[in-house]
């Protein structure tokens, strides 16, 4: 890739990042469930006519989408790219100061006096010694996810419109908020979209490739609890917050921080408690369909056994599917996925092809009729403030894109 493209990938990445967009749970009845990433939106909007792409559309969510025409006249399909517009709820995305550390020399790196990503702590570090990383201030995230991808497609795009003896067909782009809270595809436009297939830039390290996912859900379990004075609490008082402590203890062994691989787990995302009344926020994930449909029936009979020893009523549970395996619906598409892995290995050299122990929107997407496997956009330890992302990775990124584009053409 040239220096020139480089140079605008590194800088249009730079101000996406600036932007706050995080998403939030509490409003997930609304989209987007913030306002703010409306600026993001706008601007995307702005910047997709600016540089000369087709059919831009904002609409009234924040999904926004864009066309590259074909430049050839033949008939080759129509294949999209989709990033998303969030950042996640788990960590702060105002005022985002990133910096880049050139030639990384592979040590700890210190973001401030009282934040160091420590490689014992973060050894993957070491695998992009020499590289130029893209790092935070240690306050916040960093916004590579998925941020890095929007930059990315967007470069691939000017790079495809600078170089035109590079046949493809016809091209689009989406870009959409909620990603973070699982509400990304609910109101994707599929129709609107007219891909064949498409690719989510959702991925993390360099020559990834995924397209195996976790089914997911979320729960939200409260506990009602009943209050009486302490001195005279026997045999009367229910406290919430020690119920609530059960739950836990209950779905203890399978934990985020316990698993790996396919391996899924309960994980306990928030909490909050009192005597009268406690909540617990639950997400839940297994690749597998049946032990998927176990753990979620295993909350409920938790809540079972507790309103059996405290009282009908004491807990209650609110549960709601996110999205499915996306591989169900790619298992008899082979070529949507053989093109990703010989465009990663010409980009990379290699390609890791591995499941993801997460989901995208393109799971969602893959079963509303649009296919669509998650490709790497190269930042590493998402959703905190040891987030990072090499430079070197986000290129390979773009002419990953372009690979794909050139292959779907031949």
């Amino acid at each position: 890739m040239d220096k020139q493209t480089c140079k605008e990938l590194v800088e249009r990445f730079l101000k996406y990042v600036k932007i706050d967009t995080q998403s939030s749970e509490d409003g997930a009845d609304h989209c987007p469930s913030t306002e703010r990433q409306m600026d993001l939106s706008k601007h995307l909007a702005k910047e997709l006519q600016g540089i000369g792409l087709e059919d831009v559309v904002m609409d009234e969510y924040g999904y926004v989408y864009a066309t590259l025409p074909a430049n050839t006249s033949r008939d080759i399909p129509t294949i999209g790219f989709i990033a998303h517009i969030d950042t996640s709820p788990d960590c702060s995305g105002k005022n985002v100061k990133p910096r880049i550390i050139p030639n990384y020399d592979g040590t700890d790196i210190v973001l401030n006096p009282d934040v160091v990503t420590r490689v014992d702590m973060f050894p993957e570090l070491l695998a992009h010694v020499g590289e130029d990383l893209i790092v935070t201030d240690g306050n916040t995230l960093l916004g590579a996810d998925d941020k890095a991808g929007i930059a990315e497609i967007i470069t691939a795009m000017t790079y495809l419109m600078r170089h035109p003896e590079v046949e493809h067909g016809k091209i689009r782009v989406a870009f959409n908020p909620d990603e973070e809270i699982g509400m990304g595809a609910q109101r994707f436009n599929v129709e609107l979209f007219g891909c064949q297939w498409a690719y989510t830039m959702d991925g993390s390290e360099v020559g990834e490739l995924e397209y195996e996912n976790f089914n997911a859900a979320a729960a939200k379990i409260t506990v009602k609890g009943r209050s009486v004075h302490p001195g005279y609490a026997k045999g009367k008082m229910v406290n919430a917050s020690i119920v609530a402590h059960e739950i836990v203890e209950a779905l203890k062994n399978e934990r985020p921080e316990t698993t790996e691989g396919y391996e899924g787990f309960w994980h306990l995302t928030q909490m909050t408690g009192s005597v009268e009344e406690a909540t617990l926020s639950y997400i839940i994930r297994d690749h597998n369909s049946t032990t998927f449909e176990q753990r979620k029936e295993q909350i409920n009979e938790v809540a079972r056994e507790l309103n059996e020893e405290y009282g009908e009523g004491t807990v209650s549970v609110s549960m709601r599917d996110q999205y499915h395996n996306m591989q169900e619906m790619l298992e008899d598409k082979p070529h949507i996925t053989d093109i990703a892995r010989e465009a990663i290995r010409e980009a990379c050299g290699y390609c890791n092809v591995i499941p993801i122990r997460g989901g995208t929107d393109g799971a969602q997407l893959s079963f509303m009729g649009l296919p669509c496997p998650n490709i790497f956009a190269g930042g590493l330890n998402f959703h905190g403030r040891h987030e990072f992302v090499p430079i070197q990775s986000m290129e390979k990124a773009v002419m990953t894109i372009v690979n794909i584009c050139k292959k779907v053409a031949q």
